[in-house]
């Protein structure tokens, strides 16, 4: 069964995306990426060095194998999103962005004022947008209908691996969005990526649980095998929970002893 990935002009058999940030080393990175099956991989921009290619962060990454997504880590409005953008664009030669403004350190949760703000600008200088927000409905249909690419809310706040803490709003999010859901920031477990799955996500971001393992190349198979799982109990049709037991083999037999 063809079960295909599609974010706007590309298609993906991997509904996986990793991230590059908190590694124990770049080569680690690059066996977690590979061993994850993932074909799209995020970048802070702010992390790459384009004038040292020994730090450049990005030339670790194989651009023929994979997506790059540049993401704008670090902006804390709309304006600095939209320049980070931009310089991603030249440098990387890619219309793919993920939108993050956060405006305060602490919880690091997004601004959904400026995340719109940001996206309206960058669609209309021919931008793939992909925007990081809270798991608010509202604001998903918004960024829709504003021509963002998906939709990317959160399941609990940036790396704190307390997974989906928002469940029912992603549930209402995924219900409701006419472009692909794309559960980011907080999953921690395997089970927490393939539970995103379940709900009908079309895929999962997972920077944090991966990189910070004991051993981030099991974890990342393990994640790997989680999306999978996931998928396809969603597309298998997930029972219906009951309130009361229901055999799972007929009782009719007892009354004929």
């Amino acid at each position: 069964m063809s079960d295909k990935f599609i974010l706007k002009d590309r298609e993906f058999s991997s509904r996986l995306i990793v991230g590059t940030g908190k590694y124990p080393s770049k080569e680690v990175m690059v066996r977690a990426i590979e061993d994850s099956n993932a074909e799209m991989v995020t970048i802070a921009l702010r992390r790459v060095d384009f004038n040292n290619p020994s730090d450049n962060l990005a030339s670790f990454i194989d651009s023929k194998k994979y997506t790059i997504l540049p993401n704008t880590s670090g902006a804390k409005s709309a304006d600095e999103a939209i320049r980070i953008a931009l310089i991603a664009r030249e440098a990387l030669n890619s219309n793919w962005i993920k939108i993050e403004v956060t405006p305060e350190s602490k919880y690091l949760l997004p601004d959904g004022e400026e995340t719109l703000k940001a996206t309206k600008a960058l669609v209309k200088e021919g931008f793939y947008v992909m925007p990081y927000i809270n798991a608010d409905p509202i604001l998903a249909k918004k960024l829709e209908d504003e021509g963002a690419a998906t939709v990317m809310p959160l399941g609990s706040p940036i790396g704190t691996n307390r997974g989906l803490q928002t469940r029912e709003f992603i549930r209402i999010i995924v219900r409701e969005a006419k472009v692909p859901v794309i559960v980011d920031a907080g999953i921690g477990r395997p089970s927490d990526a393939a539970l995103a799955m379940e709900l009908g996500a079309d895929a999962v971001m997972i920077n944090t649980a991966i990189a910070v393992a004991n051993n981030p190349l099991l974890m990342a198979k393990a994640f790997r095998d989680a999306v999978i799982a996931g998928r396809n109990g969603y597309l298998a049709g997930i029972a219906a929970e009951r309130d009361i037991a229901s055999p799972s083999s007929s009782l009719d037999w007892v009354s004929k002893l």
